[in-house]
């Protein structure tokens, strides 16, 4: 299993880093340890002082595709979910600024938090889903991904071009704007319209 994310899929997001708009997507990835499930606690890593929340929808893939036409893209994923990209923004930052890769500030332990998922069935509309985070209570960062740079479908086939995707992969799409640091204490609930589909905290 893999866990493909897609960086800067949300203009009001690339803006606030200040960084260009992409022509196309931007992938990376994070290990099958990246995961944090059952709404079990994150613990603060000691190697960072400002880890910061990205709050995405996350696609399930549901069957093997390899180069896949974006016309049949909707038919390899037949769930979603909603998942945390924890981000050690102090390490990008090093990493950044000496040209070198940054997966340590991305791809660590438990960096990619993920909740329940639900049949896509559920959704008129892939192109029109709210979602949201709150912490401790107060709504912190929301987008709908009618904003999206690329859609699942063009996500799907631009990926597949380059990794085969296996049943059970996960694909973080991108987070909209306002994301911003963690700390001990908090508590992060995140939700797919009204739904609440993760809910654990940082310890």
């Amino acid at each position: 299993m893999k866990i493909i994310c897609i960086g800067r899929n949300y203009a009001e997001h690339a803006n606030e880093m200040n960084a260009p708009i992409p022509t196309e997507p931007i992938l990376f990835m994070k290990p099958e340890t990246a995961l944090l499930q059952k709404n079990l606690p994150f613990y603060y890593p000691e190697f960072s002082k400002d880890i910061h929340y990205e709050t995405e929808i996350v696609l399930k893939i549901s069957k093997m595709g390899r180069h896949i036409d974006p016309m049949f893209a909707n038919r390899y994923y037949d769930e979603i979910g909603i998942g945390i990209d924890f981000t050690a923004r102090d390490m990008q930052a090093k990493c950044k600024a000496k040209g070198l890769p940054w997966e340590i500030s991305k791809s660590f332990d438990h960096s990619a938090p993920i909740g329940k998922f639900i049949p896509k069935i559920k959704f008129p509309f892939m192109d029109d889903i709210k979602f949201h985070l709150e912490i401790n209570k107060n709504k912190v960062q929301e987008g709908n991904t009618k904003n999206m740079l690329f859609s699942f479908d063009a996500i799907i086939a631009y990926a597949s071009k380059y990794f085969t995707l296996k049943k059970g992969d996960l694909i973080f799409t991108g987070t909209p704007a306002n994301v911003g640091s963690v700390k001990i204490g908090d508590r992060l609930e995140a939700y797919i319209g009204q739904e609440k589909l993760l809910d654990f905290e940082i310890k």
